[in-house]
């Protein structure tokens, strides 16, 4: 097992990284993750999605990366709520860890540290949704996350063809002690 050092992504993102962020979702959608996209997802697509999705993100969003010594090997995102009156919300999405390094705990590593950032910038409530079923989910009940609800037929997997379930997850970020958090 490689040491993995996790670090924020500051836009504007290198081209390097861009490149190492489209192989990693590649990987993810040949591999079965349904993180949005059909297969087969081309790099140069992959590349320019990363491209405009940081470029467009909020200000106060959070690209994560996780690297080892050949690069960055995962990643997930925060974005705030865009509702005025949502100022306390972000949605973690797009939790990616390259088949290479999976079963290393980078996953975790990644919530844990994306959960921190987003305290230390002042989110109280965090909400992401995954495929009923897949390891996304049971890592988030593993990590304390609530679940909300299960939508049906929510989307479909990178085959284009087969639906599958989204379960909805919450997790608030303040101590139980504080005023509106029951």
């Amino acid at each position: 097992m490689q040491a993995h050092a996790i670090e924020r992504l500051v836009p504007p993102v290198n081209d390097s990284d861009l490149r190492a962020l489209a192989e990693l979702l590649v990987d993810a959608v040949e591999s079965g993750a349904a993180v949005s996209f059909l297969a087969p997802l081309t790099r140069e697509y992959a590349e320019d999605w990363w491209r405009r999705s940081i470029s467009a993100s909020h200000p106060a969003a959070i690209f994560l990366a996780a690297r080892d010594a050949e690069g960055i090997v995962g990643t997930v995102q925060l974005h705030p709520a865009w509702a005025p009156n949502q100022p306390h919300r972000a949605e973690i999405v797009k939790l990616l860890v390259h088949r290479r390094s999976r079963r290393e705990g980078i996953g975790t590593r990644l919530m844990r540290s994306i959960e921190d950032e987003a305290q230390r910038a002042g989110f109280s409530l965090l909400t992401l949704d995954a495929k009923r079923g897949a390891t996304g989910e049971h890592l988030y009940r593993r990590l304390g996350w609530i679940h909300a609800g299960t939508i049906p037929g929510y989307a479909f997997d990178p085959d284009g063809a087969t639906p599958h379930d989204a379960v909805v997850f919450y997790k608030s970020l303040r101590s139980t002690d504080e005023p509106g958090t029951g």
